[in-house]
């Protein structure tokens, strides 16, 4: 534990020798918390992200169509019994 403490840069409160488990942990605590909060919003922001670019990326391709229409030719069986067709 000192170790951590002493890694960290902890130094002991005034009238302290050493560096308690009670005060560094309350501040471990807090940091703690701080940080599992902005992870979630960073994450909730990058996965709005993701999917508004799923979203367009889906538009972008209903966009385009799926198939390609050829224009009919006069080469059948038909315009060659009925070319007044």
């Amino acid at each position: 534990f000192l170790e951590t403490a002493a890694y960290f840069c902890m130094k002991p409160k005034m009238g302290e020798k050493e560096v308690s488990p009670h005060s560094f942990f309350s501040i471990w605590q807090e940091f703690s918390s701080d940080f599992k909060d902005f992870w979630k919003k960073e994450n909730k922001l990058i996965l709005q992200e993701r999917v508004k670019e799923a979203e367009e990326v889906c538009r972008q391709k209903k966009g385009k169509s799926l198939y390609n229409i050829r224009p009919k030719h006069d080469s059948g069986i038909v315009s060659k019994l009925f070319p007044f067709l």
